[in-house]
């Protein structure tokens, strides 16, 4: 007789919501396929191992898996360390520090974004090509190593002549981290999405490839077109208007 209790819910719960990050893990990098045959992996294991109780079947793919989670685990690390910081931020002291602290920094904030807003739709008109990441909870020093080291205010100007056509930077991306521009020129990894426009250049793929591995708000103005896109949360939005810049990138900030 089988006896199915209250531990055998919870065992079962546990299972699918693993289950669950590990696909969020390989839809944001563009890996889902990956994800099918790793189910595909399990369902065999379990049905030989546990139902049939074919030994050396399911001691053969019970290796198999062993290795298969270590090769997981160095592949998708950048992924990985992603998801756990966000599980970790829910009840974070930080956070619920911040919610006394938003009134002071309102204004702040909201003048930074709207540097950003302003040079961005002047780059817009201009069809000037930029690449401007918004740091969250995932610390970006590596990838600010990869540039030049600014460490200045947030202003129109300074912006507009980071990405101006003739300036050694232009082609990078810049980061801005705790109200600064921490730095410019700057390597970002790049998507290997095949679902991205063709149409779409490397700013796009850079900066999609950045919101993969990080929680990270990147900002595209396209050279070719003047157009500007979002790229967060491993999801790309183009076309976008000055408001639902701000509000994006308001929303970021919170």
């Amino acid at each position: 007789m089988i006896h199915f209790g209250i531990k055998d819910i919870i065992d079962i719960l546990i299972v699918a919501v693993m289950l669950y990050y590990l696909y969020r893990l390989m839809k944001s990098s563009g890996t889902l396929s990956l994800f099918y045959g790793v189910l595909a992996f399990i369902v065999v294991w379990v049905v030989a191992y546990e139902v049939f109780d074919m030994r050396l079947t399911g001691t053969i793919v019970d290796k198999f898996m062993s290795i298969g989670l270590i090769v997981l685990v160095i592949l998708f690390q950048d992924q990985i360390k992603r998801v756990l910081i966000d599980i970790g931020a829910h009840g974070n002291l930080r956070n619920m520090i911040r919610i006394f602290k938003h009134e002071k920094n309102n204004d702040r904030d909201h003048a930074e974004i709207m540097s950003v807003v302003y040079a961005c739709m002047s780059m817009s008109k201009s069809k000037t090509g930029a690449l401007i990441v918004f740091q969250r909870k995932v610390p970006l020093t590596d990838y600010e190593k990869t540039g030049d080291m600014i460490d200045a205010d947030i202003n129109v100007r300074l912006i507009e002549n980071i990405f101006f056509k003739n300036s050694p930077l232009h082609d990078g991306a810049m980061i801005i981290a705790g109200h600064r521009i921490k730095a410019a020129g700057c390597i970002l990894p790049v998507s290997h999405d095949m679902n991205i426009p063709k149409n779409l250049g490397l700013r796009h793929r850079a900066a999609l490839g950045m919101s993969q591995v990080t929680d990270a708000v990147c900002v595209i103005v396209s050279e070719e077109t003047g157009g500007i896109s979002v790229a967060q949360g491993g999801k790309l939005t183009i076309k976008v208007s000055a408001p639902d810049l701000e509000h994006i990138l308001s929303a970021a900030v919170d």
